[in-house]
């Protein structure tokens, strides 16, 4: 989920009418330092049927002034001054809430910090890999191909995803109808890739984010800005994460490089990523009740919101205010979520890299990640704390497997919090075989070429370097036309193989939008139930209780599975299986 761009750690156009820009909290124990004078920005949540002249009212007296409103959800994005406004304006009977977005005005960078300091959020989406190529060892059984033939491009017979899903069988049947539009919620979308071109529309994507060079501290987030007014044209994609999601679902099979699990579907980019892979609030909503009203079929969700890994109503551990941002994170967020589920949309998202039973108390350690050095041990609670989106209402959250289908180390599980499971990578499964350590167990998809020379992957000309040889880095060129690949792990990439299937049910059940002409709808329960109901069914290991010692992971990887072979914690209601979908999925239609 969280996007890390470096090979060495080996992991304006306008807008519908009901959507504006919101803000983001970056919040702490308390509010984040500000310099005297300084002057934030602010999402102030609006009271469900509250009067807004009274909101108003309340906003100019704690000394805001209203810049956008998105009246979808109800909310306002304020500047103000930096301490004291959430507190002065939440006293309103008209006001939810309100969150820090981000200070107004960029702080200069502190001597040592780097972009890269940053980006090392999440250590499981790129593992260090340095070492033999899976290709390059003495060939064993390996049970990742077995399920169907090579699929229709170069490079899909290293995409087991695709067979675990039993997406290249499906194909004969449905491979997507271009009717069908998929919103990919990420860091952006390549759209000159030559894998995602073919499928992408451009006009109807958006990117909801501005870059942040600088936080409050002076630590760098998204470093110097590449575009004139730090906003990134919508086909580009500034972090490498959602391209790879977005060729998983419908890269084109075109003869090219990949294909992706729904090939013929359209793609649109709403971007709510930073960069550095940070997920605000401000531009995930956006993007959610834009994407409603579009009238987007299925959005992607492979991340949570920041800065609360976990966002709770009351927190002992966390401050009067902290405690106010999370509660209006989380009806903002949710308000968002109900929206796009009522205007026909399927909701997808990451169940999470943390190896942890979301039902359980735990504790976290990382929140809140932004700005730098804000963390601290909170005690999390589920009867009272969300990861979001993936914790909230409407949402199919889907676990990650390994190639030989059990449950991957890193993905989060839970018999209240698993709908699905999907392929999602797992460098250290096959332990004791040819395969253990291999990237090829890990998702190749589409790897955008500005990341790849970012990275180092690749040099000036294109050539794949040693380092992104030693990461299993990708090529395939076409009349001079060359597009680049990358293997990531995470319930990052499990969530697009759901997305995908879910993609192919609406290409084959949907029915004309009659306030769309041109494109097909489907409720998005019903999805689910096709989606759910046709799924691999998969019973819990025996033992349930899974070591992950074997492979070198602490006794704090171990995980517990309950449940039934009908549902379980490791695996929801099964693997997501998109030739059972399109085959079978009228029996749970009727």
């Amino acid at each position: 989920m969280r996007t890390r761009r470096t090979l060495a750690a080996a992991l304006s156009l306008p807008l519908a009418a009901s959507l504006v820009t919101l803000g983001v909290a970056p919040g702490a124990g308390a509010a984040p330092a500000a310099q005297t004078g300084q002057t934030s920005e602010y999402t102030v949540l609006l009271e469900d049927g509250a009067n807004r002249d009274a909101a108003l009212s309340a906003v100019r007296a704690a000394g805001g002034t209203v810049t956008k409103e998105n009246t979808a959800i109800g909310a306002l994005t304020v500047t103000a001054p930096a301490s004291g406004f959430v507190q002065r304006v939440a006293a309103s009977e008209a006001i939810v809430g309100a969150t820090h977005a981000r200070s107004i005005g960029t702080a200069p960078q502190q001597p040592g910090v780097t972009p890269e300091a940053v980006r090392q959020r999440d250590l499981v989406e790129k593992e260090n890999q340095f070492g033999p190529r899976a290709s390059a060892r003495k060939a064993a059984p390996d049970p990742r191909g077995q399920q169907a033939t090579a699929g229709l491009d170069p490079l899909d017979d290293q995409l087991w995803g695709l067979n675990m899903v039993r997406s290249t069988l499906a194909r004969d049947k449905q491979a997507g109808d271009r009717r069908v539009t998929v919103g990919v919620l990420d860091t952006g979308v390549d759209g000159t890739h030559p894998d995602i071109a073919p499928n992408f529309d451009a006009a109807l994507s958006r990117n909801f984010t501005v870059d942040i060079p600088y936080d409050s501290t002076g630590a760098v987030v998204d470093g110097p800005c590449e575009f004139r007014g730090c906003v990134d044209p919508a086909n580009h994609d500034g972090g490498g994460h959602g391209t790879h999601v977005a060729g998983t679902i419908a890269a084109a099979a075109n003869g090219f490089g990949i294909s992706g699990v729904a090939p013929n579907v359209t793609l649109v980019n709403i971007r709510g990523g930073q960069d550095s892979g940070y997920f605000f609030l401000q531009p995930v909503v956006d993007a959610l009740t834009y994407g409603a009203d579009i009238g987007l079929d299925v959005i992607n969700m492979s991340f949570y919101v920041d800065p609360w890994l976990y966002n709770c109503t009351a927190n002992p551990a966390d401050s009067p205010e902290a405690q106010l941002e999370q509660r209006t994170t989380i009806a903002a967020v949710q308000r968002a979520l109900n929206y796009a589920h009522r205007k026909g949309v399927t909701l997808v998202g990451a169940l999470g890299n943390n190896h942890e039973d979301l039902g359980k108390p735990r504790t976290d350690y990382s929140s809140p990640d932004y700005p730098a050095g804000a963390t601290y041990a909170r005690p999390i609670d589920n009867a009272d704390c969300l990861d979001l989106p993936t914790e909230g209402e409407h949402v199919i959250s889907v676990a990650a497997l390994g190639p030989s289908g059990t449950k991957a180390d890193y993905s989060n599980y839970g018999v209240e919090q698993a709908t699905v499971s999907a392929p999602g990578g797992y460098y250290r499964d096959g332990v004791g075989t040819d395969w253990y350590l291999a990237n090829e167990n890990l998702i190749l998809s589409t790897y955008p070429r500005n990341i790849a020379l970012e990275d180092g992957a690749i040099d000036a000309d294109g050539n794949i370097t040693p380092a992104g040889q030693s990461l299993g880095v990708q090529k395939d060129c076409t009349s001079g036309v060359c597009g680049y690949y990358q293997f990531l792990q995470g319930t990052s990439m499990a969530a697009p193989h759901a997305t995908g299937v879910a993609a192919l049910i609406v290409s084959q059940y949907g029915t004309a939008d009659k306030d769309r002409p041109g494109t097909l709808t489907m409720a998005p329960d019903k999805v689910e139930k096709v989606l759910r109901g046709t799924a691999t069914k998969r019973a819990c290991p025996v033992p349930p209780t899974v070591s992950y010692a074997n492979v070198g992971r602490p006794a704090e990887f171990d995980a517990t599975c309950e449940g039934t072979e009908k549902f379980n914690g490791f695996y929801g209601s099964g693997i997501v299986d998109a030739y059972g979908a399109v085959t079978r999925g009228k029996d749970y239609l009727k």
